[in-house]
Order: C-alpha cells, then sequence, then structure tokens
C-alpha cells in the first residue's frame, strides 16, 4: 500500500481498505505492529449534537460485520442542544467487542476519545491506569478549561502521566483535509467525528466500505456533506496509517458464532420487530396508541414504518388517550400496545385497570428510566417494578415481564403477546434505558419456529341449557379462565362493557358483595395460573476455574431480573475464575412468579439480589417466600459494574464458608 505523508491527507483517499479482508492484509504489509487482543472497550466522548452516538453506532455496525461478539452503552444528556463545551453537555458511546462471548459494555474504557475539555474530565475517573487517551487538542483554550473547573491543562500539567496519551489536533487535521471543499470553515470542522472514527477504524482494523456507503446514502441529497464526511473519514484511516504518533495497530479477531444470519440490534427495535412478529403469528393486526417519551419513542418510530405488516400507529395527544385508543383497539380485535416510561405509566393506570376488568389483551411497554417526576430521562434504572405490579387501584392483578439483554427483547415482546392474548389480559413489558439505546448481535430467527399465537374469537353463542342461544361473555375456559373474545359487531355476541364490577358469567353489572369477591378472585386466579405455562428456571451453576466443587454445589444463588443480566453474569464469570463456586437465575416473569422459584432459593445458603433500585425485587422474595435475601442496590442512572459486583460477590461466598461472618440479615450493599 502507498505510503502517504500527512501533508498529503485529503488529497489521497483512496488507500482506505474496502474490506476485512482487505484491512488485515493492509496491516500485515506495513511496518507498524500489530497486536492482537481478545476484547477492547473504547468510548467516544463529546458535546451533545457533535455526532459521539452517529460516530459510535458506525463503528458498532462495522465491528457486527466484522464477526466480533459486541455490546454497546450509548449515553447522553435529557437536553436537546446543552451549552456548548459544558459537563452537563457530554454525550458518549461505549462499546465491549471482543473474540468470545461477552455480557455488558465494559465497565471501564481501555481507549477514550475525548473531542474536548468537558468530554476528558466527565470520564476521565473511569479511565484504568495505562490506557489510551485520544485528545482532540484543538479546543483546549485557557476559556475552554475554565469552563469546566480546570486552571492548567492538564495534557501538559502532569494529569495525564498514568495514561497512554496521543494529544492530536483532530479538529485542524479534518479542516486540512477539507481545504478546498466549499464548505465553511464552521461546517467542515463538524466533520471532525468522522475523522476519529476513521483512525479508530485504522487502528482496529475495521470495515470501512459500509460506513463510506452509510454516509453517502445519509446524505443523498446533500453531495458536499457526504463527499466531506468520506474524505475525513478516509483522512483520518490515512493519518493512523502515516504518523508516527500511532505506532501500534491492533486486531480482535471475530467471535465464534453458531450457524446463522446476525445483525446487530438494540432494544427497542428487537422490541418493535418483537411486536410485529407477534401481529404475524397471531394474525392479529397491531395497534400502538403512545404519546413520545425519553427513552421508549424509538419503538413509536420504528412501528410507524411498517404499515405494510398491518401496523397502525397513533401518536396521541397524551399518555391517557394513548392507552384509551389501544383499549379500543384491542376491543376491536386488534393486537393492542402502548409505550411509555414511568410517568406516563402513572397517567394509564385507571386505563389499566380498565382493560384488567374488561379482561381484554394489551401489551403495555414500559422502557424504565430513572427517578421519580420527569427524573433522569436519559439513564436508566429498573423503579418501576411495584408500580407494575401494584399501581393501580382496587385488586388489579397483572402479569409482569422483563428482558434481560437488548436482543432478548425481540422474545420478550413474542412472550407479553403469548399471555395477553391467550390469559385475556394487559401484560408489563419492563425493559429500560440500558436495554433500550444499547445493541449487540442478534441471530434472526426461522419465523416458522416462532410461537403460534393464533387467537380464536368467538362466533356464536356459548351458553347451554336455560342459557342456549345466549352470548355469556365471561363464561371461563376451565383451564386458563380466560373469557370468550367477540369482535364487535358479531350478530347474536352483543355484551356489556364498561368499568363498574361484572356479573359472573353474563357480565351485567353487578353490585353483589359476593359476586365482587368472587370475580376478583377469579381474576387474581386466572394470573397466578400463568405459572402453570411457564418453563423451570434455569439456573447457572458450573464448576469454578481451577476449583474442585462441581456443577450444582454453590451455596450462594445471585437472583436478578431485566438489564442486570449481563453484569450478574460476567461478575458471577470473575468469581469462577478465582476458584470460588457460584450460582447465578435470572428471572423473565416477575408476576407470577415461576411455580419452582421458591425450592430454587431453598436450596442455597443465601441468594443476593442485585437491582438498579433500592429492593423492590428483593422486597417481593422475601415477602412471598421468606428468604433472608441480600439486597445489593444501586440508583446511580448507570449500569452496575462487574468487577464492583464481583467483589461484593466474594465477600458473601467467602462468608457464607463461615456463618459467623455472613452479612447481617437483610443488609443493604450500596
Amino acid at each position: 500500500m502507498e505510503r502517504l505523508r500527512p501533508a498529503e491527507l485529503g488529497a489521497r483517499t483512496d488507500a482506505t481498505p474496502r474490506s476485512p479482508l482487505d484491512a488485515l492484509e493492509a496491516l500485515n504489509r506495513m511496518t507498524k505492529s500489530v497486536q492482537k487482543l481478545d476484547r477492547v472497550v473504547i468510548r467516544i466522548a463529546g458535546d451533545s449534537g457533535d455526532g459521539m452516538q452517529l460516530t459510535g453506532d458506525r463503528f458498532t455496525q462495522e465491528t457486527a460485520v466484522f464477526g466480533n461478539d459486541l455490546a454497546t452503552f450509548p449515553n447522553f444528556p435529557a437536553e436537546i442542544r446543552a451549552p456548548q463545551g459544558t459537563l452537563a453537555g457530554v454525550s458518549s458511546f461505549q462499546l465491549h467487542f471482543a473474540d468470545h462471548d461477552i455480557l455488558t459494555a465494559g465497565d471501564r474504557p481501555d481507549v477514550l476519545v475525548a473531542m474536548n475539555p468537558a468530554a476528558l474530565k466527565a470520564n476521565l475517573g473511569d479511565l484504568p491506569k495505562g490506557a489510551t487517551l485520544i485528545v482532540d487538542t484543538h479546543d483546549f483554550t485557557t476559556r475552554a478549561l475554565a469552563r469546566v473547573g480546570w486552571s492548567s491543562n492538564p495534557i501538559e500539567d502532569g494529569r495525564l502521566d498514568e495514561y497512554n496519551v496521543h494529544a492530536v489536533d483532530l479538529t485542524q487535521l479534518t479542516l486540512d483535509a477539507l481545504e478546498g471543499t466549499t464548505l465553511s470553515r464552521k461546517d467542515a470542522g463538524r466533520s471532525k467525528n468522522m475523522f476519529a472514527l476513521g483512525l479508530l477504524s485504522w487502528m482496529y482494523s475495521r470495515p470501512t466500505e459500509g460506513t463510506i456507503n452509510f454516509v453517502r446514502q445519509k446524505f443523498a441529497n446533500k453531495p458536499d456533506i457526504a463527499e466531506a464526511n468520506v474524505t475525513a473519514f478516509q483522512a483520518g484511516w490515512n493519518f493512523g496509517e502515516t504518523t508516527e504518533a500511532f505506532g501500534v495497530a491492533y486486531e480482535v479477531a471475530p467471535a465464534a458464532t453458531p450457524a446463522g444470519v446476525y445483525r446487530n440490534i438494540s432494544g427497542n427495535l428487537a422490541l418493535a420487530y418483537g411486536l410485529i412478529a407477534a401481529s404475524q403469528r397471531s394474525g392479529l393486526p397491531l395497534f400502538l396508541g403512545a404519546y413520545p417519551i425519553t427513552p421508549a419513542s424509538d419503538i413509536l418510530h420504528e412501528l410507524s414504518k411498517h404499515k405494510r405488516f398491518g401496523v397502525r400507529t397513533f401518536q396521541a395527544e397524551d399518555e391517557i388517550a394513548g392507552i384509551g385508543a389501544a383499549l379500543g383497539a384491542s376491543f376491536g380485535g386488534s393486537l393492542a400496545v402502548t409505550t411509555s416510561s414511568g410517568p406516563g405509566i402513572a397517567l394509564k393506570g385507571e386505563t389499566i385497570g380498565l382493560a384488567v376488568s374488561l379482561e381484554l389483551p394489551m401489551v403495555i411497554c414500559d422502557i424504565q428510566r430513572g427517578g421519580p417526576s420527569t427524573g433522569l430521562p436519559t439513564k436508566t434504572e429498573q423503579s418501576d417494578l411495584l408500580q407494575a405490579m401494584f399501581g393501580r387501584n382496587g385488586e388489579a392483578p397483572v402479569p409482569v415481564i422483563a428482558p434481560q439483554s437488548p436482543a432478548d427483547c425481540f422474545a420478550a415482546a413474542l412472550e407479553a403477546a403469548r399471555i395477553a392474548l391467550t390469559y385475556r389480559t394487559p401484560v408489563f413489558l419492563l425493559s429500560d434505558g440500558y436495554l433500550a439505546n444499547g445493541s449487540e448481535p442478534w441471530q434472526v430467527p426461522d419465523v416458522d419456529e416462532l410461537p403460534d399465537l393464533s387467537v380464536e374469537f368467538a362466533t356464536e353463542p356459548n351458553g347451554v341449557g336455560d342459557e342456549q342461544g345466549v352470548y355469556l361473555p365471561y363464561l371461563r375456559d376451565p383451564e386458563t379462565l380466560a373469557r370468550p373474545w367477540a369482535v364487535p359487531g358479531t350478530a347474536g355476541l352483543e355484551h356489556r362493557i364498561g368499568g363498574i364490577e361484572k356479573a359472573d358469567r353474563t357480565g351485567n353489572i353487578s353490585y353483589d358483595p359476593d359476586n365482587h369477591d368472587f370475580m376478583t378472585r377469579t381474576r387474581q386466579a386466572k394470573v397466578d395460573g400463568i405459572a402453570r405455562s411457564l418453563a423451570p428456571l434455569e439456573v447457572d451453576d458450573p464448576a469454578p476455574s481451577g476449583g474442585s466443587a462441581g456443577a450444582g454445589e454453590a451455596r450462594v444463588l445471585v437472583l436478578g431480573w431485566g438489564s442486570t443480566y449481563g453484569p450478574i453474569g460476567a461478575a458471577c464469570r470473575q468469581v469462577r475464575a478465582g476458584g470460588a463456586s457460584i450460582a447465578q437465575a435470572h428471572l423473565r416473569h416477575l408476576n407470577p412468579f415461576p411455580d419452582d422459584l421458591g425450592a430454587l432459593l431453598a436450596r442455597y445458603d443465601k441468594v443476593v439480589i442485585p437491582e438498579m433500585n433500592l429492593g423492590q425485587l428483593a422486597t417481593l422474595i422475601r415477602a412471598k417466600y421468606l428468604v433472608d435475601a441480600v439486597s445489593v442496590t444501586q440508583v446511580r442512572g448507570l449500569p452496575f459494574a462487574a468487577d464492583e459486583l464481583a467483589e461484593m460477590l466474594l465477600g458473601v461466598v467467602h462468608g457464607a464458608a463461615d456463618a459467623a461472618d455472613l452479612p447481617a440479615s437483610g443488609d443493604d450493599h450500596e
């Protein structure tokens, strides 16, 4: 490959590799050394609105094409455009990719690309010693440093001596590469994120053709902008190849995966696809009634693109109208869905209770975020579990399930639809911001292997004996206790509807105390009966690395739900790698709990429950099973760090060997 001098950057860009194999061949022809890694965590950070999420997403897409296993963690402020150069306005994107199976986006970045002083200060505390720092020096002015509380330049005053620092004026290099184009200096400078992406692509031998095609398609109606971004991207790649500042390139081989078709997918996208699949497998049109709210809005945006699959989306004027329309669509025979986050779920409470009373199917997607009220719109939390369980007036039981990873949101959506349609009930699906915005490889399933969710509507009167020829809307299936579902307008199947208590069988309005008691207990029994349809819980309890204990011999069980699956799994791997034995189980179904959960908990001396709340699952487990669980809580708007969890779990494991050393009953470990 012809080498380019730095002065030629931007003048020649045809030296960029066009495929993963080309990239590796190019690296082999270089005089620079190539270091093989099994995994790496990269974080790119800068001002919100400067393209950090786009940069991270493109690097992720090319990493997925290359075949690495990966996990991502986008992190951005709630403000649409926070003040430039401030700590509050820092946006970042973290990617963990490896040549083996991984579970999290990584605790700490091995590489940080900081595009300004605010990005450096906001993320510096997360860097381990020896990490690589690529810093755009262009904005390290006295004024910009003072804006983030620095009186001196950290690049020059020794504060970065513990790191491998590459101080490069990425912005000026971008301007030089785009000199002679029709773009203004300001517009040209906006392409610095693409320069950084090109540099990272060179450093880790990522494919480039996909990004070039993406940029040209994205800006097809602005060809000058498209070519400027392509030029900046290729100039960044060439800079990495030619500069003496970067003496080493890195190679992370593809991961071994089962044969199949894969794509990178985010949690919200997987959830949307799962809902479409449920609609297709049930033969019902999909109706979404929703009001935009972070971090659930992407589901509305995605589903609105798929009218050809019979999807109807209704962006309502508020949360109450959104779920009201969804419930009306369910009454009319559609697979009804409403999406929101915690604040919106609070407003939907009365209509959810109405759906419980009417016993109509509906999927309620709560993409949880941090804090009460408006809280932390762009941060993650698991704090809506008790709201989903009890956040309605009266006895109004609702099944609750939770996906464990971004890709698992697809399967969780299918399961939520299965329960809703089979048992004629609203169902909560509790995702969260970490899953919604994060991504990972997903093996595209064979549609024919997805569960059959077909529904049989009532078409004839169901009364017998004295009630022959009469339609009884609350005459229940003896196995599921579900009532029949009749499409309005079906001749002879007219029936009463409304929120006042129904009479058993007939559905007439009833104020009878005994009938109310019976209907309340029946609705609860219907939800409880869902447990009979659930598969046995899976327990991960292998022998520790180098240890003598075999599978099933652990004395400590870590029980989780939702997005804690990855951090818990990674922490348990670390514990086993240290020679200790520990078991992990993860709950998808939170109401009702699986039938075998009680027996499983009884097998262990200690049960540890990590949650991104103040112990909501632990409260339910303690109440139902009288288990003295250790509640590990975190409410920082961020996912657990696996190494911190591992350290805590090791303490519990070693304490379990000696009863006197066990944590105090019910201790919370913050």
